[in-house]
């Protein structure tokens, strides 16, 4: 039994959704849609959307709380949206943002740039910070998981692109 998906999402203001075939969230920071599963049933009543299982179809359980989860992240995409925290710790390691496009000097022979998707911006405020912004929390996170790809913590000096809250356990090299 979800527990989730028996709370409502209330919708703040200036936030609207439609339901049909697709579920549609408009709000001051864009719009997201998604696809409206069959198992589950999803009415707007005023200023909450509520979500609930359609009997006798399988999956409706597991489907419920997952609907309603990514509405409500659909919902404060929209009205508050999303950003990922990024840190360089390495020497020579750097990072600058050009319009859609992130360079980044990661050690390697080559400079990396990166192209950011449609919905999604990148900042630097500093050489060693870059901050993903956007409305939709999978693209968001995708995005910054592609940038940390390019050179991961190392476990021996912490080099490389973290999360801001990630803590890398440092080992103790080996001794004669």
């Amino acid at each position: 039994m979800s527990r989730i998906g028996k709370n409502p999402v209330v919708l703040p203001a200036g936030v609207e959704v439609t339901v049909g075939q697709q579920i549609v969230v408009k709000g001051p920071l864009g719009s997201l849609a998604t696809a409206n599963h069959p198992a589950v049933a999803v009415t707007v009543d005023g200023g909450a959307v509520s979500v609930a299982k359609v009997e006798g179809v399988a999956g409706a359980a597991a489907m419920w709380g997952t609907m309603r989860a990514n509405i409500a992240n659909m919902v404060t995409g929209v009205s508050k949206g999303f950003e990922r925290k990024l840190q360089l710790v390495g020497v020579g390691y750097r990072a600058q943002a050009q319009g859609d496009v992130l360079n980044l000097s990661l050690g390697f022979s080559h400079p990396v740039a990166h192209k950011m998707p449609a919905g999604v911006k990148v900042e630097c405020p500093t050489q060693t910070e870059i901050i993903v912004k956007g409305s939709d929390k999978q693209q968001v996170g995708q995005v910054a998981a592609e940038i940390r790809a390019y050179r991961k913590p190392e476990p021996y000096k912490g080099k490389g692109v973290r999360y801001a809250d990630e803590v890398v356990v440092i080992k103790e090299t080996k001794k004669k």
